[in-house]
C-alpha cells in the first residue's frame, strides 16, 4: 500500500471570474511560485509534497475537492497568492469558499489550511468564515512544516504553539505569534518545478509582442521578497508582515535559470520582485551572469522611475531583459502623493525615454480612481500615457485590497466595498471599484473601460507598434479590442 502523501498544496481556480472572456486567450497563465517554494522547502524536510494547479488545469471546485479527497493528504494546503499578489489573492477568494464548501460538503476528513496574502491580511475573519481548519500568517515555511510535524506524529497543532498558525476552539479564534521570517533567501530551496505541469503555462499576449506564436514556456522566478516603500493601496506587507526587502544572490538565481532553461526549455520568464531594479552591482551581476550563457531569453521585470539609470539598462537588454514596468499610478503628483507614492514628475518621462532608448520596451501601471482623483486628473493620467506612448499598459482602477491602508481607511470609514471576494477583480463582470473623493465606482470603472480603448486605438500607438512589432501585432491589439469586457456598472 503506497504511503500517504504528507502534503498537497493547491492552486485554486476561478480564471473566469477574475478575468472573464479575457482569460480565454489574452491573459498569461503563470505558475503558482508560492507552492512551487513551499513545496520544495517541505519536500527538503523529508516529507512526500503534491501540488494541484486547478486554476491552470481550469478545475471546478467540485473536481478540485474530488481530487483532494482522492489523494487523500494528511494536510491541504490551499495557497491563495499568485505571481500579481494584489490581483491575484483576494479576488480568488470566492473560489476557495466554493472548494471548502465542496469539501465540507463531502464528509472530508482531511485537515486544511489557508495561506497566502488575503488569509494573512485577515486571519481572524478567514478562520471564522471559511470551512477550513487553519490559517498561516506569512510566508508560512515554518508554519508548514511544524503543522505537518505535529499532524504526522499524532498531535493535535492546536496544542503545539506552532508561530502563525491561526484556529478555532471552544473559546473562540486563536492568535499566535507571528512566525520567523527566513532572512537567508539562499537556504531556500529551489521552487518545485518537477511538481507543476509546465506544459500549461503562457506568457500575458504583450510579453511576447516580439513573437505571438511561442508564449510558452514560462516560468516565474524571483532575486528578492518584499519592498522598501509603503504606497497605501498596496497590501504585500500583510503577507510579509513587514516593510523591507531580502535579497537572494545572483548565484542562486542563474543557478534556477539553468534549471529552467535546461530542463524546460523555458525562455519567457517573469521576474517577480516588487522592484527588481534597486542594487546597481547586484543587478550588475545577475545580468552578467546570463549573457555568459548566451542564453536568449525574453525576461520582464518591475521598476521604479527613480531606480533605473542610463549606465545598467544597455546590460539589461543585452541579457534579456526585454520589458520593464513602471509603477507610475497617476499623472497627478498631489494624486500619487495621496497614496505615498513618491516620485518626483520629471523621472517620469526620464526613465521611460532612457528604457527605450536602450531597447527595451516599456510597461506602463496605471491605477483610475484614487482617492483624490477627479475626472480631470483621471484624464491627464491617460493623456500622460498616450503621450509617452508605452509599448502596453495596464489601467487598473483602485481596490482597497484587504492588508492595505486603503482598506483600513475604507473599513474605517465605511465606505462601500465588493460584496464578494471575486468583485475586487479588475476585470470581473461584477467589479466594484473603490469610490473616490469626487467619483462614484461607476464613474471610475467606465472611464477606466473607455480609457483603454482609447488608448489602444490612438493612431500614434498603433503606428509605434507597427513599426516595433510589425502588422501581426497591430492585427492582435485590434482583435483585442473586440474582446470587449462583460460589466455590470453600479
Amino acid at each position: 500500500m503506497d504511503k500517504r502523501l504528507d502534503l498537497l498544496l493547491v492552486n485554486p481556480g476561478n480564471r473566469a471570474q477574475m478575468y472573464g472572456r479575457l482569460g480565454e486567450s489574452l491573459a498569461g497563465i503563470e505558475p503558482p511560485l508560492w507552492c512551487g517554494l513551499i513545496a520544495g522547502f517541505i519536500r527538503e524536510q523529508g516529507y512526500s509534497v503534491g501540488i494541484i494547479d486547478a486554476d491552470a488545469e481550469n478545475w471546478s471546485p467540485e473536481y478540485t475537492a474530488e481530487k483532494i479527497a482522492e489523494l487523500n493528504p494528511l494536510l491541504a494546503g490551499i495557497v491563495v497568492l499568485g505571481t500579481n499578489p494584489s490581483a491575484s489573492s483576494t479576488p480568488k477568494m470566492t473560489a476557495v469558499s466554493e472548494l471548502l464548501n465542496v469539501l465540507h460538503s463531502k464528509g472530508s476528513a482531511v485537515k486544511t489550511i489557508l495561506s497566502g496574502l488575503h488569509p494573512s491580511a485577515l486571519p481572524e475573519q478567514t478562520i471564522r468564515e471559511e470551512k477550513v481548519d487553519f490559517v498561516c500568517q506569512g510566508e508560512g515555511f515554518y508554519t508548514f512544516l511544524k503543522t505537518l510535524e505535529a499532524l504526522r506524529s499524532g498531535k493535535r497543532p492546536e496544542d503545539c504553539g506552532i508561530e502563525g498558525l491561526w484556529y478555532m476552539d471552544d473559546t473562540g479564534v486563536r492568535a499566535p505569534a507571528p512566525a520567523s521570517l527566513i532572512e537567508d533567501l539562499d537556504r531556500l530551496p529551489f521552487a518545485a518545478w518537477d511538481l507543476l505541469p509546465m506544459h500549461k503555462y503562457k506568457a500575458h499576449n504583450w510579453h511576447c509582442f516580439e513573437d505571438l506564436d511561442k508564449r510558452s514556456p514560462y516560468a516565474v522566478i524571483f532575486t528578492s521578497l518584499g519592498c522598501p516603500f509603503n504606497c497605501s493601496y498596496c497590501p504585500i506587507h500583510a503577507f510579509y508582515g513587514k516593510c523591507g526587502i531580502r535579497f537572494r544572490s545572483p548565484e542562486k538565481v542563474i543557478e534556477e535559470i539553468d534549471i529552467l532553461v535546461k530542463n524546460y526549455n523555458v525562455r519567457n520568464i517573469k521576474i517577480l520582485d516588487e522592484l527588481f531594479v534597486i542594487k546597481k552591482e547586484r543587478l550588475t551581476r545577475i545580468c552578467e551572469l546570463i549573457i555568459q550563457r548566451g542564453y536568449r531569453l525574453n525576461i520582464w521585470a518591475y521598476a521604479r522611475v527613480d531606480t533605473v539609470s542610463g549606465d545598467i539598462l544597455p546590460a539589461m537588454k543585452r541579457a534579456g531583459i526585454n520589458w520593464l514596468c513602471f509603477g507610475v499610478e497617476s499623472a497627478s503628483g498631489g494624486v500619487r502623493e495621496g497614496v505615498a507614492k513618491r516620485i518626483s514628475q520629471d523621472k517620469i518621462s526620464e526613465a521611460v525615454d532612457m528604457t527605450k532608448r536602450a531597447g527595451i520596451h516599456t510597461l506602463g501601471n496605471f491605477i483610475f480612481g484614487l482617492p483624490d482623483d477627479t475626472l480631470e486628473s483621471m484624464r491627464k493620467t491617460l493623456d500622460m500615457s498616450k503621450e509617452l506612448n508605452f509599448e502596453y499598459v495596464n489601467f487598473y482602477v483602485a481596490m482597497a485590497y484587504p492588508g492595505s491602508d486603503l482598506y483600513r481607511d475604507a473599513v474605517r470609514d465605511g465606505r462601500e466595498l465588493p460584496g464578494q471576494w471575486h468583485a475586487y477583480g479588475q476585470y470581473a463582470e461584477d467589479t466594484l471599484a473603490l469610490a473616490t473623493k469626487h467619483l462614484s465606482s461607476a464613474e471610475v470603472l467606465r472611464f477606466r473601460d473607455s480609457a483603454f480603448r482609447e488608448y489602444f486605438s490612438d493612431p500614434a500607438y498603433i503606428e509605434m507598434i507597427r513599426k516595433r512589432f510589425g502588422s501581426k501585432v497591430v492585427d492582435h491589439i485590434k482583435d483585442m479590442l473586440r474582446t470587449t469586457i462583460r460589466r455590470k456598472y453600479a
